[in-house]
Parts: C-alpha cells; structure tokens; sequence
C-alpha cells in the first residue's frame, strides 16, 4: 500500500496529504516523532519530509513534484491538475509562494511546538529550540515576538488581501479544486495558530472549505486538540 512518512508539523507533508485524501487513494499514515532517525535510515534516506513511498517501492520526497505528478501517479481518482491547473499557473504559484520562503520559514518556525510530535515532549522540544538558534541565530521566544513584523511582510510579499479576495469570488484558486488548493491550504494553515495574528475572514473560509472538501485538516495533532 501507498504510506506515507512525515511530520505532522510540516507544511510540505500537509500538501501531499491533503491531495491523498481528495482523491480516496488507499494510502497508510505514517507520522513520524520528531527524533525518529531511524526511519529515514531504513529508507536510506537523508532526513526530509514528506517521503511518499508507492506500491513499486519508489520513495519520493519532493512535495511539490508529487503534486504535479499526482494525476498521473494515482490515475483514475478525482484530477487536480488535469483539465485544472495548467503548467503556467502553477509555476506562477510555485514562484508567488518561493518568493515568500524565508519569511514563512521564520513565521513557522515558533508555531511548530504546538503540535505534538514537538511540544509534547520536554527533550524533543529542548532539541528543537536549539536547532531553531542554529539555524535562524533567533531563540523561539525572539522569534515568536517578531511575529507581527512576520506577517506584515508575509501579507506585503504574498498580496495576502487581494489573494483572499479572489478566493472568495472562485472559491477554489482556479475555480475548481486544484493542486494549489492543497499548496495554498497546507502552507497558509500554520500562521493562524500565532496569538495576535488574525488572517482574513473571508482565508478563513477558504482553509476551512479545502479541509473539508479533503476530509483531513493539516491541524491534526495539534496539542490543543
């Protein structure tokens, strides 16, 4: 059967899950523990998420290739990007949300803790806090407080207002549910979970809808659930 491997926390992982479930794929959830090296060593992997292992026993790790290969990978399931999503439009898309990386790295990176694999171990979460110091020279706690400037430059970047805007004209980024649905869904999730940071209402309804027409939210394991 069709597994696949990720963290809960990662928004690249919530992509691909996100589309499993839209198209009813038979597929076993594999959520890892934040310092499961082990089984990365067992796929001979280097440690990265998502990992979608098929039933050839090919391991794919690119998120955003496995979207665009998903039609193709799981025929005869709902499209999302047949006669959905043209290549142009989608690399528009890889670009918008490439062009906002880093700043959404650094509005992630404080959030994480509020999923369990992180938050709900005092040595993983221990763990975690020093390698966030390594990798951005801020502690969690700077981090968490530099939110607001976070987002100001996130909606700046993203056009956040007019994106919700189209959104609640079409429903769906290309009018039908799409790939970049899953994309936008899985990547923007995470920032609501900020204290103080308010998204658009009408983003708001957007997220809820893409969760509902997949039947699987990206908040799941979240601790305060």
């Amino acid at each position: 059967m069709t597994t696949l491997y990720h963290f809960h926390s990662s928004p690249q992982s919530q992509r691909v899950r996100l589309a499993l479930s839209y198209k009813g794929v038979p597929w076993q959830d594999r959520p890892l523990a934040w310092d499961d090296d082990e089984t990365f060593f067992e796929l001979g992997l280097a440690r990265r998420v998502p990992v979608l292992q098929l039933d050839d026993g090919r391991l794919l790790t690119d998120s955003l290739a496995i979207l665009q290969e998903i039609d193709t990978l799981f025929p005869d399931t709902p499209p999302l990007v047949n006669g959905r999503i043209d290549e142009a439009a989608w690399q528009a898309l890889v670009d918008w949300r490439n062009g906002c990386d880093a700043v959404l790295e650094r509005l992630y990176a404080p959030v994480r803790p509020a999923w369990r694999e992180i938050g709900g171990d005092a040595e993983t979460l221990a763990a975690y806090k020093q390698e966030v110091k390594h990798r951005f020279g801020m502690s969690l706690e700077e981090l968490a407080n530099d939110r607001y400037d976070g987002f100001a430059q996130f909606s700046r970047l993203s056009r956040l207002t007019e994106l919700s805007r189209h959104l609640a004209k079409n429903r769906f980024y290309m009018g039908e549910p799409s790939i970049a649905d899953m994309l936008l869904c899985a990547d923007i999730y995470p920032i609501q979970i900020h204290d103080g940071i308010a998204l658009p209402v009408d983003l708001m309804y957007y997220l809820k809808r893409v969760e509902d027409l997949c039947g699987l939210s990206p908040g799941e394991d979240l601790l305060t659930r």
